[in-house]
């Protein structure tokens, strides 16, 4: 069953459907003519029922008036009997106008009621013999028996159609022979001439079907022209065709090869994409660029392939070429390398449409470059700019500084060498020898941060830390800054340790600010620890926390951004953004908490923690690497 209807059977060829459609003609040509042969049949047998009847009634009556007359009404019975031995005959009776029996097929049912509720309608004054139905499909006549003008009794014949339904069925059954030899008649002759119209279309759908399994064998073409009737016309056609496909696969084949060939040996990056951003197609180039191969890429989705930050802008830029046809130029797109922490990847993509003849998107084409290494160049020679100033402006700043602090050293000594000196003036003289000393000591402080050695060493992270924050003791002294520390003194690490003091210098420096006008508490941690990431990785954790005005969540999200800052003109949204390089070159991680001074909850504290994760194992190596990159690069 199919949507409520019975589904009949259908032949899949021309030949069943010709034999198919000529029985179906036949059977009904023959049920129709069968119905109006029994109709009419039956409706000669009625009549010629009724006749026999008529004239039955019509006799029996006049006898059973002569007996009567006659005084014979014994007799009655015996004619009664002589009727029922006619085949013709079901059933005879003989009543008075009351209904009761006076002869009938059942003697002892005489002076009787022995009438339906239909044939006692008929007990009245009848001036002729009246036929009507007894029952469904049984006729019956009553007729007046007539003496001197008077009615004096009924007839009543039933007949005995068995012998004319016997007739009517041989009919039928000889109907029904004669149709099923003209239908295998027509069967046969059917196929005999479908044969004729089938044969050139076999060979047609032969032809096809080997088309089909080898396009490239065309050893059985032209196919032979065997009549004159449409199927030639047909073979003759499919013959053409073939030729003309087979000059256009040549054209396309040379078109195809040298796409190919330029996909495959284009110095540039080329793939497309479905509607579910998965790869459909890309070239050996951009294979080699994610060192796979072309099979690892077919299938996958973007974000299979490129890291996440690079594969959303890059899907969306796909479903905006999908929606509007038009193309997206100029997309960057950067991510993390896969199992390379801290090393960024960039890429520069254009995406375009690929049209059906329909104008519809059928497919998205990228052309991507890598540009990673221009990005590294441009963002090195960035950074040298910025140290190198930096530099010269500590050189200048240190050199202003030393040498009238070289003039007061001097004039310090001279003045301690004088004898008899009172008490006071010496003590005088030795406080400012140390607050000499300790200028001094900051300005060298200030020089390290950028004359710093070109090779990484062993540095102790306490010592960093403790150097930084001398720079810092005269905010922390006039901040009234309380200052814990939970050092493990023996914790050392491989890097570059100018660097890490600029780094430190930051989160220090940002720390007291947040904490103006003071009071306040700033907490220093080094420790061993483990990765957040992957726990089987060793190295050290650094803290920097205080109970400054804290960040919101809009400023916690944008602080590692370059010129981004909150202090209006005393920042210059440099200091993080440097952080964050240092971090990513050390294979760091950083993890940021904070809480907003909140006016309607004033028992809650606010404050920064600033967590740092240097790994143990790896930095040796990749510090190392890099160094030995840029030697060469020098």
């Amino acid at each position: 069953m199919k949507d409520g209807k019975l589904l009949l059977w259908k032949p899949r060829t021309i030949r069943g459907q010709l034999i198919a459609s000529l029985v179906l003609f036949e059977l009904l040509a023959l049920g129709l003519f069968t119905a109006f042969l029994v109709r009419e049949q039956q409706k000669e047998l009625q009549q010629r029922i009724d006749r026999r009847l008529e004239y039955q009634g019509s006799q029996l009556a006049l006898q059973a008036a002569e007996a009567i007359e006659e005084g014979k009404a014994d007799s009655l019975q015996k004619m009664v009997s002589t009727l029922l031995h006619y085949p013709s005959i079901g059933n005879v009776q003989i009543t008075d106008l009351q209904g009761r029996a006076i002869a009938g097929a059942d003697a002892s049912m005489n002076g009787k009621l022995n009438l339906t509720p239909t044939e006692r309608n008929f007990l009245r004054r009848l001036d002729r013999p009246a036929i009507f139905n007894l029952k469904e499909n049984v006729r019956e006549i009553v007729a007046p028996v007539m003496v001197q003008g008077q009615i004096r009794g009924l007839v009543w014949i039933a007949p005995n159609e068995e012998s004319d339904r016997l007739q009517l069925h041989s009919l039928l059954r000889v109907t029904l022979i004669s149709a099923i030899l003209a239908t295998l008649g027509c069967t046969i002759l059917a196929t005999l001439m479908a044969r004729t119209v089938t044969k050139p279309l076999n060979v047609l759908m032969r032809a096809t079907r080997q088309i089909v399994r080898d396009p490239e064998d065309l050893s059985n073409f032209p196919l032979p022209v065997t009549s004159e009737n449409e199927a030639a016309a047909l073979t003759t056609a499919f013959n053409m065709m073939v030729a003309s496909i087979e000059e256009q696969r040549s054209g396309l084949n040379d078109t195809l090869a040298l796409l190919d060939s330029m996909l495959a040996n284009a110095p540039i990056g080329f793939a497309f994409f479905d509607r579910k951003f998965r790869f459909v197609r890309v070239n050996q180039f951009l294979a080699d660029m994610h060192h796979s191969t072309i099979s690892r890429h077919l299938g996958r989705a973007v974000n299979e392939v490129f890291p996440e930050s690079a594969a959303v802008p890059l899907q969306r830029a796909i479903d905006q070429v999908f929606s509007t046809g038009r193309p997206v130029q100029d997309l960057e797109l950067t991510g993390e390398i896969e199992g390379q922490p801290g090393r960024i990847r960039a890429w520069l993509a254009n995406v375009y449409p690929v049209q059906t003849g329909s104008n519809a998107v059928r497919w998205v084409g990228a052309v991507i470059v890598d540009t990673t290494q221009r990005r590294n160049s441009e963002e090195a020679l960035r950074k040298t700019e910025k140290l190198a100033a930096a530099g010269r402006l500590a050189a200048s700043i240190a050199h202003e500084i030393n040498n009238p602090l070289e003039a007061v050293t001097n004039l310090l000594y001279l003045i301690r060498l004088q004898e008899k000196l009172p008490s006071e003036i010496e003590r005088y003289v030795d406080l400012a020898q140390h607050e000499l000393a300790r200028v001094s000591e900051i300005t060298q402080q200030t020089l390290r941060f950028y004359r710093q050695s070109t090779l990484p060493v062993t540095a102790n992270i306490c010592e960093l830390l403790e150097s930084v924050l001398t720079l810092h003791q005269g905010r922390v002294n006039s901040l009234h800054v309380e200052v814990r520390r939970f050092y493990d003194s023996q914790v050392e690490i491989f890097c570059f340790a100018g660097e890490l003091r600029q780094l430190f210098a930051n989160l220090i420096s940002n720390a007291l600010d947040a904490m103006m006008p003071g009071p306040g508490m700033l907490t220093l941690s080094v420790r061993q620890s483990r990765s957040w990431r992957n726990p089987s990785v060793e190295g050290v954790r650094i803290s920097v926390a205080d109970t400054g005005c804290g960040m919101s969540d809009e400023v916690r999200a944008r602080i590692f951004e370059p010129f981004f800052t909150t202090k209006d003109a005393t920042g210059t949204g440099l200091g993080l953004w440097v952080s964050a390089e240092v971090i990513r070159k050390h294979r760091g991680e950083v993890r940021i908490r904070s809480r907003a001074a909140d006016t309607c909850h004033p028992q809650r504290k606010p404050g920064t923690v600033f967590m740092i994760f240097f790994p143990q194992s790896a930095v040796e190596g990749h510090l190392s690497e890099n160094y030995a990159n840029s030697s060469q690069t020098a």
